[in-house]
């Protein structure tokens, strides 16, 4: 299967660059399992959820995993944190007119960025402070690279979902966005995590899907959530509750790390109905979301939104797939 099968034309006005002004403000395309389009407003999504249902979660929080830097020659790096690995050792995207080498320091203010090795697109550092106090004091809410704007006080608080609970993604898990705290109290919520890695920015970059590989993000399931997940209709809020959902239901395993492809031809085990945002072209999360409706629907669902004038992306509108 082709990725360009996963193409589609979208007008950059309808990229959205700012959230709602209320976080349920957002519209809500319901595409159910007979095929039908519906235009609603996030405000409808508690009347759509039945006792059956589990209203799954990711209580992922994000942290702010951008650093401004510079290399002792005085050339600016812009640093990515993708995980700490201990509480002065990260591994980081570094951007740079030329790459850093190993071996080499980049200072970020009073703190130094030691590179000690690589591993693929990624490279070990060692921090000379503390990777979580160096991040609170120098870092900045890491933004998706289609939104335009450097990072404001909106964002500090908007590109985070009010569940958040346990430090570690850099980037949000989007659908979770468009809850307030009221909405919340309506439903039947289960909160799982999986941190959001820096690979969710990366593009496609074979031509056949079945040649790509994921990056690896680290998940955690309670044992007694899961269990109470087997006799529930499963709504997963957002392609990261599923991805953990599904690799838990596949292997069994109910922590640890998870590189899940989800494409079309995929299995699911678990999750019955998802709720996730409007995803990039010929990425890895709509071949998930046309895996998950079926491919001709999904797209036919994205043409209608894309004609209705929905908002796109992070900051965008949601959609409902019933499978």
């Amino acid at each position: 299967m082709l990725v360009s099968e996963f193409d589609y034309a979208l007008p950059p006005e309808l990229i959205a660059q700012h959230p709602a002004p209320r976080r349920d403000a957002s519209r809500l395309l319901h595409l159910d399992a007979a095929g039908r389009l519906r235009d609603l407003k996030f405000a409808d999504f508690a009347a759509l959820v039945g006792p059956g249902d589990a209203v799954v979660v990711n209580d992922t929080r994000v942290i702010k995993a951008r650093l401004a830097g510079r290399k002792a020659s005085g050339g600016a790096v812009e640093i990515f944190v993708e995980r700490a690995t201990g509480p002065r050792a990260a591994l980081v995207l570094m951007r740079a007119s030329h790459p850093p080498r190993v071996g080499s320091e980049v200072l970020v203010e009073d703190v130094t960025l030691e590179i000690v090795g690589r591993r693929d697109d990624l490279y070990e550092v060692e921090f000379s402070q503390d990777v979580d106090a160096t991040l609170e004091r120098h870092g900045a809410v890491p933004l998706p690279p289609y939104i335009a704007h450097a990072p404001r006080a909106e964002d500090a608080e908007r590109y985070q979902t009010v569940y958040a609970a346990h430090p570690g993604a850099v980037a949000a898990p989007t659908a979770g966005l468009h809850f307030d705290e009221a909405l919340l109290q309506r439903l039947p919520v289960e909160r799982i995590t999986l941190h959001v890695g820096a690979g969710t920015f990366q593009p496609v970059r074979v031509q056949e899907i079945e040649q790509h590989r994921m990056h690896k993000e680290r998940y955690a399931i309670p044992p007694d959530v899961f269990q109470r997940l087997q006799k529930r209709r499963v709504l997963a809020v957002g392609t990261t509750s599923l991805r953990a959902l599904e690799t838990a239901a596949s292997t069994g395993k109910l922590a640890g790390e998870t590189d899940l492809f989800v494409y079309p031809g995929f299995e699911f085990r678990l999750v019955k109905r998802l709720l996730t945002n409007f995803h990039l072209p010929k990425s890895t999360l709509l071949m998930l979301v046309c895996a998950f409706g079926g491919k001709e629907r999904v797209m036919q669902a994205y043409a209608h939104a894309i004609e209705q004038r929905y908002r796109f992306f992070s900051y965008g509108d949601a959609m409902l797939i019933e499978r």
